[in-house]
């Protein structure tokens, strides 16, 4: 059974920090890519960032050079290191967990992290 478990998210002021984890069990995580989506009220759903198997990165253009993901394989985490927070940045943060094994899809996501910056 897979399942995705985010933490870390919480109230900040604007200019702060939060890092968020994403635990997976389940998956064949090592060998899969990773992400992070928000959503904020009113508007779809975002990639916000994702992490290859080998570790290659990608960021929507509004959080680069602010935000990091990355992962710890020996730990089956995703993280989000997000700095210089901005009130724009508040939303709902997901992580998603997709992949293709012998042509078949999987695509799952964690229940969300509430995150919420003040100016």
């Amino acid at each position: 059974q897979v399942q995705l478990v985010e933490s870390g998210g919480g109230l900040v002021q604007a200019g702060g920090s939060l890092r968020l984890s994403c635990a997976a069990s389940g998956t064949p995580f090592r060998i899969i890519a990773m992400g992070w989506y928000r959503q904020a009220p009113g508007k779809q759903r975002e990639l916000v960032a994702g992490i290859t198997a080998g570790g290659s990165t990608n960021y929507v253009d509004s959080v680069k050079g602010r935000f990091t993901i990355s992962r710890d394989n020996a730990k089956n985490t995703v993280y989000l290191q997000m700095n210089s927070l901005k009130p724009e940045d508040t939303a709902v943060y997901y992580c998603r967990a997709n992949w293709v094994v012998a042509a078949q899809q999987y695509d799952y996501w964690g229940q969300g992290t509430q995150v919420t910056v003040s100016s």
